[in-house]
């Protein structure tokens, strides 16, 4: 029984003490005045009245009803119900208020009062204060209360002749019963009458129509996210105008919530003042006036739910997870039947007449009942999960979440796991978890309609019918007698609030109310208490559980046969057949996958212990141990399935006696699982095994049973505590009931509980007792236990804190969800350049301590073990631990005694000559390293890793060879190694060994060259072998000194950091040579470069301005150079001279004497006439230490005046010619960026500079001179010929951008937007570039303009060239390509002779970030889920193709403008990075001699190493290097290239197999071409011209060009079959993303031999298998299997001329003849198609290939021709497509009119030959001699060569007009044998002298007259 109301207030209006606009509510009279004693009096009722404030309103309103709900301390809830109305202000209280509201804005509360207008526009009389009378009570009978306030009003209203005072007398002490389905009628003593149902069982909460006008205003699937959202402790907010309204919403919302009690705050109606609460950080349910929803908007993480709107907000930082399926679709579905019935029979063509809807109170109750059915099968089966740790004094019981969630199968689920760790399901678990209570509707639905439930989920009416039985329960238990509700209480009359009242409300007389609550309560104590008696009986516990989702795992569906395995491989291996055992094992570890598996291992294992013990032999245990280790790899943290738990007990039941007196555990083998290291795994076993006790400790006769012997004998041999008795319920899925009773731990519990009130009090005291010393027994078992499995055998190593997070640190104990993969990530984060990484220590035995002594707290005090025991505890834990360490210190020692297991022979790889091993094999597992291909998958094949072999360390690389674990794989080795050079990130990692599951140190070692070694140390290999393997190759990765690199150790055998020896100097005239040449420059250079510096470029805040004033130094070195240095090269001294003709013969100078780029002496008069010279000023590196000895220049700039222009440019790197075109006599010049203080300090200012200028204004006029004279020194470029078109320009790129009227803007447009163009910009030049991407190197603005790319019609959507464009009226003569960055604010040249194309140029930290991403794609490191979508989305997050899209587009802009006869600067950065790159692309796309090997090797020399690219730098080749880390400019050059060659498969004489060697080897310091970072550099170190004066035998190349040429004569690995270049062919590639591919130099590998870089490490084409067996049988199949990422396809398989070429070469030997070169074999193949091609008149001399690429296109050349009109275009598209007599024909006469160079003509008959035979020709410097087909053509004077007879590229000219002489010479080495010296004869020319030989003596005689006569003839 219980007070129907506590508390009646009466509260009014009251001005603010502090004057504020705003009144406060006072309490005018409470009753009764005394607090009751059960119950104070809540505070802050003023609030609640008014929840919107309390404001004078200007009119009467209505009287308003609502219930506001109060939360106490002890979370008791009291409805406070309210009843307000208005009254006339009274003339004090007006004039205070209207004081106070002066000057306040009208505001209009919706729903409440309007507020008040400003003071002066309210006649006084007019004001109304609001009243309100509060009821307080702890019942929730709203309408009571409002009929009850109701009449109190009416009385004072209508005047009614009752005294107030009896009616609230009444009211406080009208006792009601709180449940059990009574009524009760009551009175006030008004002539009224009420009836009060009380509903039947009090748990079940009342919702009248609250839940039904909820799902009303918003909806289902609103409402069921805010049921989920409230499940998993999310805040919840509603807004409604209405109070009524948001009370009803939360007390719906809290209804669907059964049987789970919401416990966080609550709070329907929360008054404005307290606003703050919302940004409390606990979950909330709460209900706001929709007047506030403005203040409600910057709350980040509530969910809001409009109810007036209808909508439900869910903030995007929230995620609220949803049920799990498929009870989601069913919920809604059920739900949607139940509120819309007519949408069933909406679709039937003959609906029944009426449909009958339920009331709303009863649907209301239907939706509960939806929502009680979803709980019960969500929970279903749950109180098989709970764990009865004490059943006396008070139930104890814990709930086993892991194997709940994991029968469910519900593991992954997000929305369960939150909601079984949410508060509210702690508190169903205490409240419903214990056995002996009243139950109610919920328990019997989950106990016995869970298989109807099942049952009818596939039919809808069935579920319906159930649902509304449900609903009448429901129904029922609100209303038991729905008839008699008869209520009959007075109410006032229409609009009774508008008459003027009699009078304010009364003030009541408290004696007389105080006086009837007294005589009430005398009256109560005198009456016997009416005790209800609770029906308590067992709790059901309903069926076991099933999963919600039967999931039949596919992957393990023949389960039946998998459990055969296991079985069978357990038998074999306890009957001692090892070899049987060993067959299956691989099955049985592959079968453990599976759950069954799993748990058939356990029960197995289970039936070979006997009295707790099994003893094996030492193979025996191995097995054992590796089955467990296997179980226990895929138990996650909180072991679901309860495999841990099975496993539990046998770990510490078998063992091995490794010595007399020391026995080793199987505990010690499997201690690395993260489920261990789990607080919340042993807190469930716990639980588990003292319910198992306690149950035994009822179901025996007492009395026989000592407690003390509960937890079984606790001592084991060798000292530590041994296990428990196998308990049955480690085993059977927790709570099973055991065999022996059958009734189970909550059975027991519920028959003692009812028991317990009859027992005496020392009964009682003794079974407390008992209980209590079996949960402290269990207790100092478990501290066994766990130190068993926490400690590492090895207690001095320190693996164990760094894998097991959880043991470190006190806050993460109990927290599951930090595993091993947190300290992973951990260390991933730890990303330094250099990549290595320290390790760290850590005390073992105090964390495990601190570990056990964290959970014997936590459990003890849970299951109420007293405090003295609990001491005791804490001080037996360390002991504990201390005398189990020292137990493992024997064990470990005498296991380190056991004969190892025989491991497979460790497999020596193969050296290079010169290579030597730094460490010998350490046993290691390579494991998968995410290319899916190694462990077999998409790919096909069978997993080759992980495989077991060794990792060796030598001093050029690291190498791991073994085999595969996988025994199906049988014997094929694996290799896979890179050079240790190309280390970029090492990084230790802890792995679990692939074969016996236990965790290892390993090492994870990633290299530039896309490889990545991942391996797992074996546990023989110590951690110092490991440390030291890293010591090692950190110092060999990064020596000190270039010197210590393979390239320069390789034959000598000096270590590292020594200088070489002396004895080792062959060619002392050359050493020496080089070192006058460095002091030379020494000297010159002055004292600032005496030190060798490494370079510093400016930093960035220097770059765009000029130096500060220290480094003015640095720049200008002018002042003190001697006068000699800068002398004409007439005045060389004799040791110069001998540099002199060592730097002609550098790459650079043959390049330039073949493009005719000027000569060095300047006694001939004729090379005054040339415009550029070779200038020696350089020689000494004194002017740029990065540049080459000889440049060129224009021929009238003087060497002096460079020194000054050179100081203008970063680096000193000052313009200088490095290509000209043959064509359009253009010339490519390279530069570094401008210091502030060139050409941009120079456009900058505004006037001319004062005859008294500074040092750096006339360093700027040399600039301008400089610049000046290279325009001069072009062939005139506006001339009236016309040709000069920037051809194929769009318009459409002009974009949005329109040009400052200052700027020169070219309008580049397609001929229809010409002259419109023209008018918008007369003088046009283009304006800046914009910034596409991130990294923009060129927009897709002007770039795209100029190169005619991206935004191009239809046809050429993806990038090729564009249509043709117009003719430009005037064009610049130089563009200088620059940084966009520095040339911000140029002002154009006023001559309009150059011009500035700002570029945005990514940097080279961006390359580095870029290529760092690109390697994860490639090589990730660890398997991803889905391989294909992570790889590309890497991919695309690398930007490393964006980049490649960069360089292509800048270098096709520069071609064009080249093309199209302007020269081009391109001055980026410093000069040698992306400088180099694109000038390099710029030579080969226009130049096809670049596109030979021989070409592009030159190429490489010249640009690259010459002009100073970095190498060391940038391959981070030193210890020096080692913080910036690699950045592979050149690999980024070579995948340009690759790309290129991908498009024009016909035009490059190398193969795609070349790019890929020089990109291994351009890192991997094998040969020194790619070392050190200048030719200075070079010559320092006496590399640059040792070739010459060491005639070396055969030794190991030191140069790759030497290598290449060594490796092309024996194979034509590096040639290109498809070669078959056009004429003069000028490449334009399409440079869009979409059209570049991944370069497979990333991505493949070949597993049976590692790289296949190193030629003589590859072992050759696999050898024919012999023709017949050794037995005599029949002969073998010649079949071999190839897989993908094993051999390497094309060695395996390759292409059919290499497979024809190797045949030959065979067929040659067994033949006995001396083999022929293959290359002239192919060339006469070749020779040979040709001309069987020839007779029909249609092939063309590329018909041979042609067909063979039909899907490449040839070329996009746009070729122009001069028509009749100077300026017209005839122009045709050379592609496979266009075969029309008009396309040829303009092709034929576009070759004409643009050959100035000889070179292009068709066919061999179209040409004058004067004379033609073979001659063999000496090469040009260390060339072999070669024979040729020479013709002498007497029209074009000049001598040509090609290949052979019938070939019609000519391979170069000599022209007659240069020839000096024809003299008789004489043999030189390596001439043809067999022929008379007088056939040898020499031509001298301007250039060179090149030696001949006929073959007889009148043939040179003839060849010598005939040349004679072509010269008398000039």
């Amino acid at each position: 029984m219980a007070r129907l109301a506590d508390y009646f207030v009466l509260v009014a209006f009251g001005p603010h003490p502090r004057g504020s606009g705003e009144g406060q509510g006072h309490i005018l009279q409470r009753f009764p005045e005394k607090d009751w004693e059960d119950n104070p009096f809540p505070q802050g009722i003023e609030l609640f009245c008014q929840p919107s404030g309390w404001q004078l309103c200007p009119e009467r309103s209505p009287p308003t009803f609502f219930v506001a709900v109060l939360t106490d301390i002890n979370s008791e809830r009291h409805y406070c119900a309210c009843l307000t109305f208005w009254e006339p202000v009274e003339p004090t209280q007006e004039a205070v208020c209207t004081e106070a509201t002066a000057g306040r804005e009208e505001e209009t509360d919706e729903g409440g009062p309007v507020r008040l207008p400003p003071a002066a526009a309210v006649p006084p009389g007019q004001l109304f204060a609001p009243k309100t009378l509060v009821l307080v009570s702890r019942l929730d009978h709203a309408e009571v209360f409002r009929n009850s306030l109701g009449l109190i009003y009416t009385i004072h209203v209508e005047g009614l002749n009752v005294g107030l005072e009896s009616v609230v007398g009444n009211l406080l002490t009208c006792i009601i019963p709180l449940a059990g389905g009574s009524q009760r009628t009551i009175s006030l003593g008004a002539g009224d009458r009420q009836v009060i149902q009380t509903p039947l069982t009090d748990s079940l909460p009342i919702s009248r129509c609250s839940v039904a006008l909820l799902f009303r205003q918003l909806g289902i699937a609103n409402v069921l996210s805010l049921f989920c959202a409230a499940l998993t402790e999310h805040k919840v907010l509603f807004l409604s105008r209405s109070y009524q309204r948001l009370s009803d919403a939360c007390r719906g919302l809290l209804a669907l919530l059964f049987p789970l009690r919401y416990s966080f705050t609550y709070v329907p109606i929360l008054p404005a003042q307290l606003l703050e609460v919302l940004s409390t950080p606990t979950p909330f349910i709460i209900g706001v006036n929709a007047t506030f929803q403005a203040e409600t908007q910057e709350l980040l993480d509530v969910i809001v739910a409009d109810l007036d709107g209808g909508t439900v907000t869910v903030p995007e930082c929230v995620h609220i997870p949803a049920l799990p399926e498929p009870l989601h679709s069913q919920t809604h579905s059920v739900l949607s039947m139940v509120l819309d019935p007519e949408l069933e029979l909406a679709d039937l063509a003959f609906p029944p007449p009426t449909v009958s809807t339920s009331s709303l109170k009863m649907q209301d109750k239907e939706l509960r009942a939806v929502f009680l059915r979803l709980f019960a099968q969500l929970l279903q089966g749950y109180r098989w999960c709970l764990h009865m740790v004490r059943i006396h004094p008070e139930p104890v019981i814990r709930f086993h979440k892991a194997a709940f969630l994991g029968q469910r199968g519900l593991v992954e689920d997000d929305f369960l796991m939150k909601v079984l760790e949410g508060m509210a399901f702690a508190g169903f678990v205490s409240e419903r978890g214990v056995p002996y209570r009243p139950t109610d509707l919920f328990d019997e639905l989950v106990a016995h309609e869970v298989a109807r439930m099942r049952a009818d989920e596939n039919h809808p009416q069935r579920v319906l019918s159930h649902v509304k039985e449900l609903a009448e329960q429901l129904y029922k238990n609100e209303n038991p007698y729905p008839a008699v509700a008869m209520h009959k209480v007075q109410r006032p009359g229409e609009a009774s609030h508008l008459r003027r009242a009699p009078r304010p409300f009364p003030r009541l007389d408290e004696g007389t109310v105080q006086w009837i609550v007294d005589q009430a309560t005398a009256k109560m104590q005198g009456a016997p208490p009416a005790v209800k008696a609770e029906r308590r009986t067992t709790v059901p516990s309903g069926p076991p559980m099933t999963a919600i989702l039967e999931r039949s795992s596919g992957l393990h569906g023949n389960s039946a046969r998998r459990l055969e395995v296991v079985r069978n491989c357990i038998s074999y291996v306890f009957e001692g057949k090892m070899l049987e055992a060993k067959k299956l094992l691989p099955a049985v570890l592959r079968a453990l996958k599976g759950r069954a598996a799993r748990r058939c291992l356990a029960q197995e294992l289970h039936l070979h212990v006997q009295q707790n013990r099994a003893v094996l032999d030492h193979q025996q245990f191995d097995f054992v141990v590796r089955m467990m280790n296997c179980c226990l790899q895929d138990c996650t943290s909180l072991d679901e399935h309860g495999i841990a738990a099975a496993l539990l007990p046998l770990v510490t039941a078998f063992c091995r006696k490794l010595s007399p007196g020391v026995t080793q555990f199987a505990y010690s083998c499997v201690q690395e699982h993260v489920v261990w290291s789990t607080p919340q795994f042993w807190e469930a076993m716990f639980y588990g095994d003292v319910q198992t006790h306690i149950r035994a400790l009822y179901l025996e006769p007492a009395e026989d049973r000592d407690p003390a012997q509960v937890c079984g004998d606790s001592r084991a041999p060798g000292g530590g505590h041994g296990p428990v008795p196998g308990s049955p319920s480690a085993l059977q899925q927790v709570g099973e009931a055991p065999a022996e009773d059958d009734r189970s731990a909550l059975d027991v519990a519920s028959e003692q509980r009812r028991l317990w009130p009859t027992l005496n009090r020392e009964k009682q005291q003794e079974l407390v007792q008992k209980e209590e010393s079996t949960v402290f027994s269990q207790a100092i078992h478990y501290a066994n236990r766990m130190s068993y499995l926490l400690l590492p055998l090895d207690t001095s190593k320190s693996r164990l804190l760094r894998e097991r997070a959880g043991l470190g640190d006190p806050e993460s104990a109990s927290n599951s969800l930090l595993t091993s993969s947190m300290a992973g990530s951990v260390a991933e984060s730890y990303d330094t350049e250099s990549g290595f990484e320290d390790a760290e220590t850590c005390d073992v035995a105090g964390a495990v301590v601190r570990f056990i002594n964290r959970f014997v707290d936590k459990v003890c005090t849970e299951s109420g073990v007293t405090s003295d025991h609990l001491k005791g505890l804490h001080v037996m834990v360390p002991d504990i631990v201390q005398m189990h360490i020292e137990t493992l210190e024997a064990v470990h020692r005498e296991s380190k005694r056991l004969p190892p297991i025989q491991k497979p022979k460790l497999l020596r790889p193969r050296l290079l000559p010169g290579e030597e091993c730094v460490l010998d094999g350490l046993r290691v597992y390579l494991l998968p390293d995410g290319r899916e291909e190694g462990v077999g998958g998409s790919a096909g094949g069978p997993a080759l890793l992980p495989a077991e072999g060794a990792v060796f360390l030598t001093t050029y690389r690291v190498i791991f060879t073994g085999m595969p674990t996988d025994p199906l794989v049988g014997e094929q080795v694996v290799v896979r190694s890179f050079p240790v050079a190309a280390l970029t990130k090492e990084k230790r990692i802890s792995v679990q060994n692939p074969v016996d599951q236990l965790l290892q140190d390993g090492l994870q070692l990633r290299s530039c060259t896309f490889q990545l070694l991942k391996m797992a140390f074996d546990e023989e290999v110590g951690s110092d072998s490991a440390e030291l393997f890293r010591k090692q190759l950190h110092k060999l990765r990064y020596p000190p000194d270039v010197r210590g690199t393979f390239a320069f150790t390789l034959g000598s055998a000096h270590t590292p950091g020594q200088p070489p020896r002396a004895t080792k100097d062959k060619g002392p005239s050359l050493r020496t040579l080089s070192r006058n040449l460095v002091k030379n420059a020494k000297k010159t250079i002055g004292r600032q470069y005496v030190t060798r510096k490494k370079y510093h470029p400016p930093s960035w805040e220097q770059r765009g301005q000029a130096p500060p004033e220290d480094q003015e130094d640095a720049i200008s070195v002018s002042e003190e150079l001697e006068p000699s240095t800068l002398t004409p090269s007439s005045a060389l001294k004799p040791s110069d001279r001998m540099t002199m003709s060592s730097l002609v013969e550098r790459a650079c100078c043959r390049d330039y004497q073949r493009l005719g780029l000027g000569t060095l002496s300047s006694s001939l008069s004729r090379a005054k006439s040339e415009p550029f010279r070779i200038s020696p000023v350089n020689r000494m590196y004194a002017i740029c230490r990065s540049y080459p000895g000889l440049l060129i220049v224009p021929q009238s700039v003087q060497d002096n005046a460079l020194q000054r222009v050179s100081r203008c440019y970063r680096q000193n790197r000052f313009p200088v010619v490095c290509w000209r075109s043959g064509r359009s006599k253009a010339v490519l010049l390279r530069s570094g960026g401008l210091h502030g203080k060139g050409v941009v300090g120079l456009f900058k200012a505004q006037n001319a500079p004062s005859p008294g200028q500074s040092q750096a204004d006339s360093s700027s006029l040399e600039q301008e001179k400089y610049l000046q004279a290279v325009v001069s020194s072009m062939p005139r470029f506006a001339d009236a010929s016309g040709r000069n078109t920037l051809s194929g320009f769009s318009s459409v790129h002009m974009g949005g951008h329109v040009p400052s009227p200052r700027a020169r803007v070219t309008t580049l447009s397609n001929p229809m937007a010409a002259s419109a163009s023209r008018r918008t910009a007369p003088r046009g030049k283009w304006g800046s570039v914009r910034a596409s991407g991130r990294s923009g190197v060129l927009g897709g603005d002007v770039g795209s303009r100029l190169a005619g790319r991206d935004m191009l019609a239809p046809p050429q959507a993806n990038g090729a060239p564009p249509d043709p464009g117009f003719l430009r009226p005037q064009r610049a003569a130089l563009y200088i390509i620059g940084d966009k960055a520095q040339l911000k604010g140029v002002r154009p040249d006023p001559l309009q002779q150059w011009e500035l194309v700002p570029i945005e140029v990514f940097e080279a930290r961006q390359v580095k970030t870029s290529f760092k991403k690109l390697l994860k794609a490639c090589v990730p490191g660890c398997p991803a889920a889905e391989p294909s979508s992570a790889f590309l989305r890497l991919l695309e997050d690398s930007e490393w193709l964006t980049q490649i899209h960069k360089l292509l587009q800048v270098s096709v802009l520069v071609v064009e403008l080249l093309d199209s006869g302007s020269s081009v600067l391109v001055s980026l950065e410093d000069g040698w990075d992306i400088t180099t790159q694109v000038v390099s692309l710029v030579q080969l796309l226009s130049d096809p001699f670049y596109r030979t090997l021989e070409g592009f090797r030159l190429l490489v020399e010249k640009e690259w190493l010459s002009f100073g690219h970095r190498f060391s730098h940038r391959g981070a080749h030193t210890l020096a290097g080692q913080s910036s880390g690699f950045t592979p400019v050149f690999l980024q050059f070579l995948d340009c290239v690759h790309q290129v060659h991908l498009q024009f498969p016909m035009e490059f004489e190398f193969s795609p197999f070349y790019l890929k060697f020089l990109g291994y080897h351009h890192v991997s310091r094998r040969f020194r071409t790619f070392l050190l970072d200048s030719d200075y550099e070079r010559i320092e170190l006496g590399l640059l011209y040792e070739e010459k004066g060491e005639r070396r035998g055969q030794q190991a190349c030191r140069s790759v060009w030497e290598y290449v040429d060594r490796l092309s004569k024996r194979t034509p690995v590096f040639y290109n079959y498809m070669y078959a270049p056009e004429d003069t062919e000028v490449l334009r590639p399409y440079s869009n993303v979409s059209n570049l591919k991944v370069w497979d130099f990333y991505t493949e590998e070949a597993l049976a031999e590692g790289p296949p870089y190193d030629w003589e490490l590859a072992q050759g084409p696999p050898e024919p298998p012999e023709e017949e067996r050794l037995d005599g049988g029949a002969p073998q199949s010649r079949r071999r299997v190839v897989w993908p990422c094993y051999d390497g396809r094309p060695r395996a398989q390759p292409d059919a001329i290499s497979r024809l070429l190797e045949e030959l070469h065979r067929l040659e030997t067994e033949l006995g003849r001396p083999p022929e070169r293959w290359k002239d074999t192919w060339d006469r193949v070749k020779a040979a198609q040709r001309l069987e091609g020839r007779p029909d008149g249609r092939g063309t001399p590329s018909s041979l290939l042609v067909s063979s690429v039909p899907h490449h296109r040839r070329s996009l050349g746009v070729y122009l021709q001069e028509g009749p009109v100077g300026s017209t275009l005839s122009l045709s598209l050379d592609s496979d497509q266009s075969s029309g007599s008009t396309a040829s024909g303009s092709r034929q006469a576009a070759r004409r009119s643009t050959s100035t160079l000889y070179s292009q003509f068709h066919t061999a008959e179209s040409e004058n030959r004067s004379h033609e035979g073979t001659l063999y020709k000496k090469g040009a410097f260390m060339k072999p001699w070669k024979a040729r087909w020479f013709v002498l053509d007497k029209t074009k004077h000049q001598l040509r060569y090609y290949d052979h007879r019938v070939d019609t590229e000519c391979k170069g000219i000599i022209d007659l007009a240069e020839v000096e002489a024809v003299a008789p010479g004489t043999p030189t080495m390596g001439a043809p044998k067999n022929v008379d010296e007088k056939a040898f004869f020499d031509v001298k020319t301007t250039r060179r002298v090149y030696n001949f030989c006929a073959q007889d003596v009148p043939s040179a005689q003839q060849w010598v007259d005939q040349i004679q006569g072509c010269l008398s003839d000039a």
